[in-house]
């Protein structure tokens, strides 16, 4: 017979500890009344992990912030039905009070864009020891003990040297990771992870999952993942809830999902993936920009007098050629200095070498007389939310650089421009006099490249251009990209840690560790036969490649 103690484990396991219910969010907007989520109800048991999956904009985030009671109230609102119960406590309507005990020590959240997350005028150790401090009253030096730990927890081992550093220092992968030990710092009975392993690369993605999932069994910790990547899904889920504009659509048991989806907005989800085959390159292609020895260091520490006595050698001495209507990838993990080179060809951060563009040496130019070639050179940010005004409508965004550099147009010109530059990544042009937090990330990213694609530019770099894209826009974009790229005889260096895209977009690539460049040559040549050690590790993890 079960004793007193078994039937309350019984009672445990069986209880739910978040359960959903009725869950109906309306947001006040100009043109009135938008209801993100509708009714939409589950239910997640300790040790249990659940998937919310959908494209942007189907209202995953915004169910998951509701739990957190992290939603920009008064503009949006619950209707009277809905109920969210953390064991038997109702969390809908508490107090701030109530909630602050709650967040972040029972209830941990990894936020899907780290850049506004993290605080940019604190350092990293002070931002992860401030959640330990306040839940658990550590002492400086435990809480420091506890955060070189977490650092360890989460690959960032590099960052212990380097705990005064701030948010603006590290690489996308670096803050995501940041974020990841900040959640996981009290240990909570649920973790909230909202595109944990957007910003990732491939070898840390497989890292945090793997070190989600034994978190999850050796602390019982329930995880309600919040993803557009089915693989990961795969991987993780014991139970899957696909939403779409806002509704439920399908609610199964994982392995059943996946084996036989109902629903035909789950069958497009499981057969759209990015891929295909880059187009061929146009041969004879003049040169349009090209770096020689390029180099950027940081001073990483100095002496009493003030002089460098060691550098943080992001990039070092590293050769690119880029063609017009060609594109050269940029791949390695976070931290290798892809973003840092991207930066430094288009003069935007300080470096050695020579730079020169459409054979017009750039490297001494001072910022007035950079300004002409702006129009001409162009990037789409990594993260989409910090590189976009909160205070400028959408239109207004992507009409600024139009305005700066186009001053010749009428108004309806530039808005007719515009709604164009909407219109082919895919978004209605009725949005342009919307802001960015009405827009969900994938959608932010999308303003992004209509900003930049909006000056005809020749030369762009694409950040992570769809890192933060479910799926199914994540083809889209790449056939966009493509598209215009033809259209307009782009030249476009394309940083990215996903292999699938990169290997149909790049003509060349170069591989980076360390600010080095440890492979470089035509695109296919390094896919199908990689010669570096790196190269072969970084292959395996992505595409599941054997080592030659």
């Amino acid at each position: 017979m079960c004793n007193r103690a078994c039937v309350r484990l019984q009672k445990d396991m069986d209880t739910p500890l978040l359960t959903v219910q009725n869950l109906s969010v309306d947001f006040k907007t100009p043109g009135g009344v938008f209801r993100a989520v509708d009714n939409v109800s589950f239910e997640i048991r300790k040790g249990e992990t659940l998937a919310l999956v959908g494209e942007s904009g189907s209202g995953k985030s915004v169910s998951a912030l509701s739990a957190m009671q992290l939603l920009p109230y008064p503009m949006a609102r619950h209707t009277p039905e809905s109920s969210i119960k953390f064991g038997d406590e109702e969390l809908i309507g508490r107090d701030e009070r109530f909630m602050r005990r709650v967040r972040g020590s029972r209830i941990g959240m990894i936020f899907q864009e780290p850049q506004s997350s993290l605080n940019p005028l604190h350092t990293i150790e002070k931002q992860i020891a401030e959640v330990l401090r306040i839940h658990q009253g550590m002492g400086k030096e435990q809480a420091r003990a506890r955060v070189l730990e977490l650092l360890d927890l989460v690959g960032l081992e590099r960052l212990k040297t380097r705990l005064s550093a701030y948010p603006h220092e590290l690489s996308g992968g670096q803050r995501q990771r940041v974020m990841i030990a900040m959640a996981l710092a009290n240990n909570p009975e649920l973790l909230i992870a909202d595109e944990p392993t957007t910003a990732l690369d491939v070898t840390v993605q497989a890292q945090i999952l793997e070190l989600l999932a034994d978190l999850k069994k050796r602390l019982n910790m329930a995880l309600l993942l919040i993803t557009h990547d089915l693989s990961i899904v795969e991987k993780m889920a014991d139970h899957i809830c696909v939403m779409k504009d806002g509704k439920l659509v399908e609610s199964r048991e994982a392995q059943a999902l996946f084996k036989a989806p109902e629903h035909d907005y789950t069958k497009m989800l499981l057969k759209a993936r990015p891929g295909g085959t880059v187009r061929k390159a146009p041969e004879g292609a003049p040169v349009l920009l090209q770096g020689t020895h390029v180099k950027v260091h940081f001073p990483k520490n100095r002496d009493f007098f003030g002089r460098t006595r060691a550098w943080v050698k992001a990039v070092d001495d590293i050769n690119v050629t880029v063609r017009q209507g060609h594109t050269v990838g940029i791949v390695g993990e976070s931290g290798s200095g892809k973003t840092t080179l991207g930066l430094a060809l288009l003069r935007l951060l300080g470096s050695q070498g020579r730079i020169e563009f459409d054979g017009q040496e750039i490297s001494g130019l001072n910022r007035k007389k950079m300004r002409p070639l702006r129009k001409d050179m162009q990037i789409v940010f990594q993260d989409p939310f910090a590189s976009l005004s909160p205070r400028m409508s959408v239109g207004s965004i992507i009409g600024e650089g139009l305005a700066l550099h186009r001053a010749d147009l009428s108004i309806e010109e530039r808005d007719a421009l515009v709604v164009q530059a909407l219109e082919d990544v895919h978004m209605d042009p009725q949005t342009r006099h919307r802001y960015p937090h009405e827009f969900s990330g994938g959608q932010r990213q999308r303003i992004s490249i209509a900003r930049a694609m909006a000056l005809n530019p020749r030369f762009v770099v694409l950040d992570e251009p769809t890192s933060a894209l479910d799926v199914s826009v994540q083809a889209q974009i790449v056939d966009l990209l493509r598209e215009l790229q033809v259209k307009h005889n782009l030249a476009y260096l394309f940083i990215s840690h996903d292999l699938r895209v990169v290997r149909a977009m790049a003509h060349e690539l170069i591989v980076m560790k360390d600010g080095q460049a440890v492979e470089s040559g035509p695109a296919e040549d390094i896919f199908s036969n990689p010669q570096a050690a790196y190269t072969k590790a970084l292959l395996n993890a992505a595409l599941n490649l054997k080592a030659a």
